[in-house]
């Protein structure tokens, strides 16, 4: 019998880190990522209870665009009007195939420009999910030899922290200065961190993937220690992967191979303000315009709502009042901060309402569940 071959994991810098915190670890989407630190609720109470939690996401993809046709290309590639976008700020945006179905729902950042003047090229971070990163590398790289348009993998040689809660901003401002501390929802900056023996630059973003204040933080792996260590230090706590998915779902963040995947048309995702239907032509912009334009989709991710705790799985139907399939369960969780069970799944279009009252068909039992608004706990991503 062949010899097994263990599976190579790719690794956080903060690898390291996380052994000494006593993480369990995990693989996800062929990375070796924290579990938990040995208490969940502990770890999602850190986010959701007015502290400040703090989460390595340096399995995110990060992909380094530029050029002086960087806005040209890339407009032609997404769902968002990149000619709108400032720099020092970010959007939302999806990557859609040309029948208008997703391949990765991303974020992009514009940072500083290249150059002065007329010489000044724009640059772009491109921050997208494990899962699609490499869908998203593949997809620009077959248009960097049509013009001055150029992009690098920065996802193993950067570290991306983020950290959550009602107390983040305080946390950033002890370790980063005021300035961190004062950019605004959907901006990012670029600043100097000052420590004893060097200085650093860390990209930083006002971003919430919990529902909860946050900041996203970007630095070079080689400095990824001492920054979680410095955040630690001034009050964050280590948050795992099984915290966050909580809060993730509780917040109403879809996530890809879970909640969507290139089956789903964009527009059947809230992710409304990804999209631009003035911008022009765009890989499958006019599928995507036909079904705005039409009035509807024919189904939408939307939240359910439980009474108490209960036992569903992933994947169960979704039945109407009077017995007709209507859906599917596509996560699920149970929510400490609202004592009940919460999913997100597909429904048909006639059943989207809020307070629609539908039922779980799950273990050959039905349960009772109600249609509600995203995020269920929290405020709104965008």
């Amino acid at each position: 019998m062949a010899e097994a071959i263990e599976k190579i994991l790719v690794k956080s810098p903060l690898d390291a880190v996380h052994q000494r915190l006593g993480a369990s670890m995990i693989e996800r989407n062929g990375w070796s990522v924290p579990e938990s630190y040995g208490d969940v609720l502990f770890e999602y109470a850190a986010v959701r209870q007015g502290g400040a939690g703090l989460i390595d996401f340096s399995f995110r993809g990060r992909l380094l665009v530029g050029g002086s046709e960087a806005v040209q290309f890339l407009n032609g590639l997404i769902t968002n009007d990149m000619k709108t976008l400032a720099e020092n700020a970010w959007m939302p945006a999806a990557f859609p195939t040309v029948q208008g179905r997703l391949i990765a729902s991303v974020r992009v950042i514009r940072l500083k420009d290249e150059g002065e003047g007329k010489n000044a090229n724009p640059t772009f971070l491109i921050d997208t999910e494990p899962a699609t990163h490499e869908r998203v590398l593949k997809t620009i790289e077959r248009f960097t030899l049509a013009g001055d348009f150029r992009v690098s993998d920065l996802t193993t040689k950067t570290a991306l922290l983020s950290v959550q809660g009602k107390n983040s901003v305080n946390v950033v401002r002890s370790v980063l200065g005021e300035e961190a501390a004062e950019v605004t929802s959907n901006q990012a900056v670029q600043i100097t961190w000052k420590q004893s023996d060097a200085t650093e630059t860390v990209t930083v973003i006002r971003a919430t993937h919990t529902g909860e204040d946050g900041f996203d933080l970007l630095v070079n792996s080689d400095r990824a220690v001492s920054l979680w260590e410095a955040l630690q230090n001034a009050g964050a706590r280590p948050v795992g992967y099984d915290a966050f998915e909580i809060l993730r779902i509780e917040a109403g963040v879809p996530r890809y191979g879970a909640d969507m995947d290139e089956s789903n048309v964009i527009t059947e995702l809230p992710l409304d303000d990804a999209v631009s239907f003035t911008k022009g032509c765009y890989v499958g912009q006019e599928i995507i315009a036909r079904i705005k334009y039409r009035g509807h989709v024919a189904k939408k991710l939307t939240g359910l709502k439980f009474e108490q705790a209960v036992k569903i799985d992933v994947n169960a139907t979704i039945k109407s009042e009077d017995g007709k399939e209507v859906g599917r369960i596509t996560s699920k969780t149970y929510s400490p901060h609202l004592g009940c069970t919460l999913a997100l799944g597909y429904l048909k279009y006639d059943y989207l309402a809020p307070g629609t009252l539908v039922k779980i068909h799950s273990d050959e039992e039905e349960r009772w569940a109600q249609v509600t608004e995203l995020p269920f706990v929290g405020k709104p991503l965008y």
